[in-house]
């Protein structure tokens, strides 16, 4: 309440335990952050790894500059260490051989003629596109992932300068999305990834953790932000939910393929940006990996993850998180990924939860392939 009176953006991305209000904003962030430290003197388990995130996100608004490895294990819970150039240009050469299975060229031009290839879809009609495609999901999705709870959709339109073309948030049952018409050029494929990422993804599975909230008492902080260590799972599953809902699908395929290489050669910059190498040398780095990226979009990608003390951290969520669910839907053995769907719609889990789940997955957030 104190970040958004002072025009800060939006941490809160959904509140599982809903109130009628009445909390008084803290008075500054001073305060805010003394009140964090003593609460992190009692805490434990789930709940200290949350404090951890807020103390730390609470320095970086006073100006505090931790490093990014320090910065990133605090909010998002994980390692950034990055990936092996031998790994990305594998996931490079899958991303190329699945746009060329669908008559996309590798270069410059790869965005639009994707674009082209997956039908245009006029932003008016992106709407009841997204519904009909979740209603089309959701028996898949509620099957893989065992949640019965309830959910209200609405769709906002906005038009915001800020990175995110598509937002999802809410409180309890009611799930909104909003689409910032200036970043989106929707299409057919588009929707139902929308449908697959938004709404069955972040949607349904924020609303499970709201009607487990309302059974019985929960071991975990009750209000998702951005900055904290369950956005790992949010953002990586998310992603990478097409591959476990619809794998026989080749145009939700080759989005998240392109997705995943997109995230990885991001990631690559983001620890390059904030070892503090030069911005030209990163600018060229960009155009030569990244060639269907504009300038506009390079410079963005560049200050999101250097200059924002908020997308500093966040953003890293979802190469760790598009990384690890891309290699678990790949997995040879599919009843981890099913134990991990399942345990994922009934609690925020960390990237130490995943591990767990998971033992013989993937470091999170990359340095060991």
């Amino acid at each position: 309440m104190y970040e958004v009176s002072r025009g800060a953006p939006e941490i809160m991305d959904f509140d599982c335990a809903p109130s009628d209000g009445g909390d008084e904003p803290v008075g500054d962030r001073l305060t805010l952050r003394e009140r964090l430290l003593e609460l992190r003197e009692q805490a434990s388990g789930w709940t200290a790894s949350r404090l951890d995130a807020d103390i730390a996100y609470a320095g970086a608004l006073l100006g505090e500059r931790l490093p990014l490895r320090e910065y990133v294990r605090a909010t998002q819970g994980c390692e950034a260490l990055g990936w092996m150039d031998a790994y990305v240009a594998h996931r490079r050469d899958l991303a190329r051989e699945a746009l060329a299975e669908i008559g996309v060229t590798w270069g410059p031009d790869s965005a639009r003629e994707l674009r082209a290839v997956e039908g245009h879809l006029p932003n008016a009609d992106a709407p009841d596109a997204i519904r009909a495609a979740a209603a089309e999901f959701e028996d898949v999705v509620r099957g893989l992932t065992g949640s019965d709870a309830p959910f209200e959709l609405s769709i906002e339109s906005a038009d915001v300068d800020a990175y995110w073309a598509y937002w999802l948030d809410g409180a309890g049952s009611r799930v909104r999305l909003r689409l910032n018409l200036r970043n989106i050029a929707f299409s057919a494929v588009a929707a139902r990834q929308f449908a697959l990422h938004e709404v069955l993804g972040h949607g349904l599975q924020s609303a499970s953790w709201s009607a487990r909230c309302a059974a019985e008492d929960v071991p975990w902080v009750r209000i998702m932000s951005v900055h904290a260590p369950h956005q790992v799972l949010l953002e990586g599953l998310a992603q990478v939910l097409p591959l476990f809902a619809a794998p026989d699908d080749p145009m939700l395929r080759t989005r998240v393929r392109f997705d995943h290489y997109n995230q990885l050669v991001r990631a690559g910059l983001h620890l390059a940006l904030n070892d503090g190498e030069p911005i030209e040398g990163l600018a060229a780095r960009a155009r030569r990996d990244l060639p269907w990226a504009t300038d506009a979009a390079i410079a963005d990608l560049l200050s999101d993850r250097g200059a924002d003390p908020l997308l500093r951290s966040y953003l890293w969520a979802y190469p760790a998180g598009v990384d690890w669910f891309v290699n678990l839907a790949e997995a040879d053995d599919p009843q981890v990924g099913r134990t991990v769907l399942r345990a994922a719609y009934r609690d925020p889990l960390t990237p130490s939860d995943l591990a767990v789940l998971w033992p013989g997955g993937p470091a999170i957030g990359g340095g060991d392939r």
